[in-house]
């Protein structure tokens, strides 16, 4: 079973803890070597409020140097088409071994905007999450946790863990 399958299978039966407390679940494709976690706020039988979904794989089952770094990074933000806004990459550092990638239009709401972040630590691990800032100058980004239905959540993991 792949690790989307496994996923919603997963989410399909699972709760967070009551009272309001933050819960993680994780499922892991043993053939792709791929972990899936999600960390949320609220689960029921349609959807996820989620606070943050990490993908990760070990790290010699992954590739490394800047150009498999730049290729994950381009082809994840080509893939993922499951968020509210399409994603770009705004920076690869080859010598920090990471990537980061944003919405390419945020949202705006009242005196808020919202943008989606994906960053990249190497080729083995990905971590999506949102965040919002107040449009005055100078205000901190603050992260929010965002609603997805679980064939969404299910396709992010798989469009982040995708080879090709």
């Amino acid at each position: 079973m792949s690790l989307d399958a496994i996923l919603l299978q997963k989410l399909a039966e699972w709760k967070p803890p009551a009272g309001g407390e933050r819960g993680a679940l994780a499922a892991t494709d043993p053939d792709a070597g791929w972990t899936a976690t999600v960390t949320a706020d609220r689960n029921d039988g349609l959807s996820t409020l989620v606070w943050e979904l990490t993908v990760r794989r070990p790290r010699d089952q992954a590739p490394s140097g800047g150009d498999a770094l730049r290729a994950w990074a381009d082809r994840s933000a080509s893939r993922v088409t499951g968020l509210m806004e399409p994603l770009k990459v705004i920076e690869v550092d080859v010598l920090k071994n990471a990537a980061i990638l944003r919405s390419d239009e945020p949202a705006s709401r009242a005196d808020k905007v919202f943008y989606y972040e994906v960053f990249l630590k190497g080729c083995h691990e990905a971590a999506v999450r949102r965040y919002q800032v107040a449009r005055e100058p100078g205000q901190p980004r603050e992260q929010v946790a965002f609603p997805l239905t679980h064939e969404a959540l299910a396709k992010l993991a798989k469009d982040l863990t995708a080879e090709k």
